[in-house]
């Protein structure tokens, strides 16, 4: 079995539900009191695919104006950017765009690109119409689910999505330079998720680390 190491990123406006998305995965919870983010949360997660154990480390970032300035610090060596809008505020939509110009900026290898749009369980307060989101996603080399955070729906899809990315960039000639691969032998079964502790980054330095892990097995 092979060991697939990468990077992913959660870019996206402040209040649209990234980290209620990252810890829904993670934690297996909900909180209506999730503060915002400081910098960036770090967590893992490891996901079996078939042959394939794909070890993801998700950087949750802060959406705030202020910790713009930050964002390149953590998006750095980047493999793969999960960009989330809030289907009831149009506004966020617009921003994706904005990262998503700025990540091929500033990000030099490939990228697995993953739009969601939260928050459906507010479908009665749509703004972002399902056929733009879909099409603009297709139009970045992307893909595009919905979810919901509260409602636990469609999050499962994402990052099984983003796994299989990863999978296919590691079988590609060229594929990343950042992207770890190597044989592992000494592979344990699936844990159940535990609770979820989050760790705010705020400091530029070395800022200390927990992280919060989760290991899931799926099938192609």
């Amino acid at each position: 079995m092979r060991t697939i190491e990468g990077k992913v990123v959660v870019l996206g406006a402040q209040g649209v539900g990234k980290t209620s998305m990252v810890v829904r995965y993670i934690g297996k919870m909900f909180s209506h009191h999730i503060s915002p983010t400081i910098g960036a949360s770090f967590f893992t997660a490891k996901i079996n695919v078939g042959e394939n154990k794909v070890k993801l480390q998700v950087w949750d970032t802060a959406g705030q104006e202020r910790f713009r300035s930050m964002a390149p610090m953590y998006y750095r060596n980047a493999n793969a950017a999960l960009l989330v809008f809030d289907i009831t505020q149009y506004h966020s939509f617009a921003a994706i765009k904005t990262w998503v110009k700025e990540l091929k900026r500033n990000v030099d290898e490939p990228l697995v690109l993953c739009v969601v749009g939260n928050k459906t369980d507010l479908e009665s307060s749509r703004e972002v119409n399902r056929e733009e989101a879909f099409h603009y996603s297709k139009s970045i080399g992307g893909t595009y689910y919905e979810t919901s955070a509260l409602q636990d729906q469609g999050i499962e899809d994402v990052f099984l999505n983003v796994s299989k990315g990863l999978i296919c960039l590691s079988q590609e000639s060229l594929h990343t330079s950042s992207l770890r691969v190597y044989d592992s032998d000494n592979i344990t079964s699936a844990n159940p998720r535990g609770v979820v502790e989050i760790t705010p980054l705020s400091s530029l330095d070395t800022p200390p680390l927990t992280e919060a892990e989760t290991a899931k097995s799926f099938c192609c």
